[in-house]
Formats: C-alpha cells, sequence, structure tokens
C-alpha cells in the first residue's frame, strides 16, 4: 500500500537529510542537557529553567523526526556513534560561562536551520507535504528563540550599534 502517493526511491536523499537533521538534534539535545545541569552565575535561575524548556522540545522533536522518517517507511538512525559521525554540531564544554552558552546554542540553531532548510528543499523537490508542513512549523520556531537567545546575550551598546548600522 502507497499511502503516501510519493515514490519510495524519490524519498531517499529526503530521509538521509532527515536522520541527518536527527542525528543533529540528539547532539543539541545533549548541549542543552550540558548546559542545564552545569550553569552557574547570576543568570542560573533563568538559563537553568530555559535550558530545560529547550531540551524537552528538542526531546519532541527528536521523537517526531524520527516517527516521520519511519512514516516514509524508511528506518531512523538510531546509534549514538552514527549521530556523533552525521552531525555537523559539535560537543561543548561543561564549563562555559553563561553568555558562551547561549552563543553556542545559537550556533547549534544555525546548524540546525541549516539542516532543516535542506530537508524542506528536497522534501518540496519530490512533493512530500507532511515533510514539508513539520520542517517549516520547527523553523519558525527555532527562529524565534534563536531571535529571543540572541537578545538576551547583547548588550545595550551592542543594539544601539545595530540600530545605527
Amino acid at each position: 500500500m502507497n499511502y503516501l502517493n510519493i515514490n519510495e526511491e524519490k524519498l531517499l536523499p529526503v530521509v538521509v537529510e532527515l536522520n541527518t537533521l536527527l542525528a543533529d538534534y540528539h547532539l543539541y539535545y545533549q548541549k542543552l542537557r550540558n548546559f542545564h545541569w552545569n550553569i552557574l552565575g547570576q543568570n542560573f535561575f533563568d538559563l537553568h529553567e530555559k535550558f530545560e524548556e529547550l531540551y524537552e522540545d528538542a526531546r519532541t522533536k527528536i521523537d517526531e523526526i524520527a516517527e516521520r522518517i519511519l512514516t516514509l517507511r524508511y528506518h531512523p538512525m538510531s546509534n549514538l556513534s552514527a549521530y556523533l559521525e552525521a552531525s555537523s554540531i559539535e560537543e561543548s564544554d561543561s564549563t562555559l560561562k553563561d553568555t558562551e552558552m547561549v552563543h553556542e546554542i545559537l550556533k547549534a540553531h544555525e546548524v540546525l536551520l541549516r539542516q532543516m532548510s535542506r530537508v524542506v528543499e528536497l522534501a518540496d523537490s519530490v512533493g512530500d507535504e507532511g515533510t514539508i508542513d513539520l520542517i517549516g512549523a520547527y523553523i519558525r520556531e527555532l527562529e524565534k528563540m534563536s531571535w529571543m537567545l540572541d537578545a538576551w546575550n547583547k548588550t545595550p551598546a551592542e543594539r544601539l550599534k545595530e540600530a545605527v548600522a
């Protein structure tokens, strides 16, 4: 039964990129757990809670991405060694300052957003509307969170420079 109405062979490039996104989300998730456990300083309460919110969201997305791959009739990547090999997100040290942690998260967001764009582009080329819908929502949410974290990480002087430029 072909309930997708898409040639399964044409979906393979989409699935490959979804598996890369799955790997990226696993590394991102672990980065957030690391920061949640190891945050210190005056921003402890705010960031400890924010990191938990972010890793819970990432955990949900990991499951949804894996289930999308299964819906497309392929198998999701599921080994840590494979995630480490496939992901472009690097592990982080546990002793970073709060602002460095936020900077690292924003770098991970860049990787995730770039990978999501690849997925959407390939999904569009084969008419995979379900994947486009799923990942499109992720892009919108991650862009907003990136803006918020970037705003948190700026000083008033940096904001003024951007306004003048």
